[in-house]
């Protein structure tokens, strides 16, 4: 699958979810595929996606937060999976898309082209419940097991965050969401039904 097929059906399963998208491609890809106030997109941020969904997912325990990161930008944090292993929220979704490369900056192979495993590396921080996913239809079905709440069922049985890795091929993108970020910010601040997102907005 590629990318933008990986992301429109993660879009399609979300339901009212949040989703907290990486700078560049994967979030090119997640406003095409369907821009909604959910929707965080990250600018100039490279390596912090997983640490403001882990954040947002503390703070919002009520809301199941999905991250779309990439290969290349989780690698420059991985320290975010030995919080994220440590602190174990139940209602946090962590989707890395895993082209092999650094797209957004022409291409250039990632340590995982070369054998680095990112599922190994966040199981070894903690996370125990994980998945590599390389078809339409697994990632289908893990998403939805994440969704449903269903605690019991094969390898996302554990307790605690899920982190998956969906092995996709790049795809060029078509469209980037807007590069004001107060905007974003504020919008979906009020989409998560933040109570002090509306008299921020007026303050400003």
């Amino acid at each position: 699958m590629t990318r933008i097929e990986a992301t429109r059906l993660i879009v399609e399963l979300a339901g009212d979810a949040p989703i907290i998208a990486s700078l560049g491609h994967p979030a090119y890809d997640l406003f095409a595929a369907g821009d909604r106030p959910q929707n965080f997109y990250t600018w100039g941020s490279m390596g912090l996606a997983s640490s403001v969904g882990l954040g947002l997912a503390l703070a919002r325990p009520d809301a199941r937060v999905i991250v779309l990161d990439g290969d290349g930008s989780l690698l420059m944090n991985l320290g975010s999976l030995a919080t994220i292993g440590l602190l174990r929220p139940t209602n946090l979704l962590l989707v890395v898309m895993d082209n092999e490369e650094y797209a957004t900056t022409g291409g250039q192979p990632t340590p995982t082209a070369h054998g680095a495993d990112l599922e190994a590396a966040a199981r070894a921080m903690g996370i125990t419940a994980t998945a590599t996913v390389r078809i339409e239809d697994e990632l289908r079905r893990v998403v939805q097991l994440f969704q449903s709440g269903d605690r019991n069922a094969e390898s996302l049985a554990p307790q605690g965050p899920r982190f998956v890795v969906a092995k996709v091929k790049e795809s060029a993108p078509t469209a980037k969401p807007p590069l004001d970020c107060v905007f974003i910010k504020q919008r979906f601040m009020t989409a998560i039904g933040n109570p002090e997102s509306a008299t921020e907005g007026a303050a400003l």
